[in-house]
């Protein structure tokens, strides 16, 4: 889907997501002292206006202009400033080593244009920065509910822990959350990765 579809898909509903920032986001760094934040995929900026809030100095970066300008929207009505930019993460390269905190999630791409994002991701990490990871689990397909239901573009904990090079893995397991539809309420399987730079 390229950034038209994603602009008109953000277009159709007031909050194509929750406002609320995702769960493990919240677990995983709620405890770090803020510095420097960047927020990959982030579309209409849930994780960057909360760590905005907690002191962060946040940078989030979308492809979808209008899912940055609601998120631009979102942080002025709660009194926090974020820096957003449009770009196609397939492209961007983020500033080496500047960043004490990456998020990177739900973003489902084939494995070698991931690939290709996650090297940039942790490349950007400063010393003692922590790259946070969390999309849906390959089991989600058959044992959990929503997400893409193509295997090409999912991942388990293992295979994202495998990829991120020299960093220290501090975490890498499979999570569960509830997910909400108008069916009822079904269990997502996602993938968690937690790990710093020494």
């Amino acid at each position: 889907m390229d950034r038209h579809a994603w602009d008109d898909r953000y277009r159709d509903r007031e909050w194509l997501w929750t406002v609320d920032a995702n769960r493990f986001v919240v677990q995983e760094t709620a405890g770090l002292s803020p510095g420097r934040a960047l927020d990959l995929a982030a579309g209409e900026g849930r994780n960057a206006i909360w760590l905005a809030k907690q002191g962060w100095d946040v940078t989030a970066v979308d492809f979808s202009t209008v899912a940055l300008e609601r998120a631009e929207s979102f942080a002025t009505h709660e009194g926090v400033s974020i820096t957003t930019v449009a770009a196609d993460l397939r492209e961007y390269v983020p500033e080496m080593g500047g960043f004490d905190l990456v998020v990177l999630a739900y973003l489902h791409l084939p494995p070698d244009l991931f690939g290709t994002v996650l090297e940039r991701a942790t490349s950007a990490l400063a010393p003692g920065g922590v790259i946070v990871i969390v999309g849906h689990d390959l089991t989600n397909i058959e044992h959990g509910y929503g997400g893409p239901q193509s295997s090409e573009v999912l991942y388990t904990p293992e295979s994202l822990a495998a990829d991120l090079g020299d960093l220290e893995v501090v975490k890498a397991e499979k999570v569960e959350r509830p997910y909400e539809s108008e069916e009822g309420t079904f269990t997502a399987i996602d993938a968690l990765v937690v790990a710093r730079r020494a």
